[in-house]
């Protein structure tokens, strides 16, 4: 089993980079080894939310460009072993796709389960670079008009990109606000995205806080998000699970 998903976002602020790293986190927990990419050159915040930002030395660009083995530059995490992150330059070089599949042809001799690719939000060039390179699609939005109205041209160009099997995932879902019309209900968005449901996740204030400071939100907490990421970990491994009713 190799799995290469490209986790994208047609705007900022839907939670990409912490659903991220926490449905990797859930992966590792369930025994996978993972490897989590930071796709976004210039932007770049998975180390921070993994907590691992002094262990960066090397990025993406550096294993694809050959300055540096996939085995070197990927950082361990300290807590689950099998959980690896490889982050983004600061600013992207000139790659091409020959590159980038030699990046993941290293990520497959290394006997990676899976790799997670934290695309940019929007349209950067780094979603068409990842997205020949993927074997599956993760689009991630917000229940509201705009976030939505992003995901569908970003769920459109993995389409043109012949990214295969495309999902969605609705972020920080706040019930309040759909009964009182400020945000849409899942069915709407779902239908609007043209995309199938992979899970749907809460909002929860201790993702944000444990992202902050590197903490585990697993670890942290039971229930809410935290429940949400394990169920989409276990829908990713072909387990059959109802969608969380929020």
């Amino acid at each position: 089993m190799f799995k290469v998903i490209l986790v994208a976002s047609g705007k900022g602020g839907t939670g990409k980079t912490s659903l991220t790293a926490n449905v990797g986190t859930a992966l590792a927990e369930r025994g996978h080894r993972v490897l989590t990419i930071d796709a976004d050159s210039g932007l770049r915040n998975l180390d921070i939310v993994l907590g691992l930002s002094d262990s960066i030395v090397f990025s993406f660009a550096d294993v694809a460009q050959g300055v540096a083995p996939l085995e070197r530059a990927a950082a361990p995490h300290p807590v689950f072993p099998g959980m690896y992150l490889l982050t983004a330059p600061g600013s992207l070089p000139p790659l091409s796709r020959e590159q980038i599949s030699s990046l993941m042809d290293q990520a497959r001799e290394m006997k990676f389960e899976y790799v997670l690719i934290d695309g940019p939000a929007g349209l950067a060039p780094e979603i068409r670079l990842f997205a020949q390179a993927a074997t599956q699609g993760l689009v991630v939005t917000m229940p509201d008009q705009a976030s939505v109205r992003g995901a569908e041209r970003v769920a459109r160009i993995l389409e043109k990109e012949n990214v295969v099997r495309i999902r969605m995932i609705v972020n920080r879902v706040r019930p309040a606000l759909i009964r009182h019309g400020v945000m849409g209900n899942i069915d709407d968005t779902m239908d609007m995205v043209g995309l199938p449901l992979l899970g749907v996740v809460p909002e929860d204030e201790d993702v944000i806080a444990c992202g902050s400071s590197g903490q585990c939100l697993l670890h942290a907490k039971k229930g809410g998000a935290s429940t949400a990421f394990r169920n989409i970990a276990q829908r990713l491994d072909g387990i059959r699970l109802p969608i969380m009713r929020i």
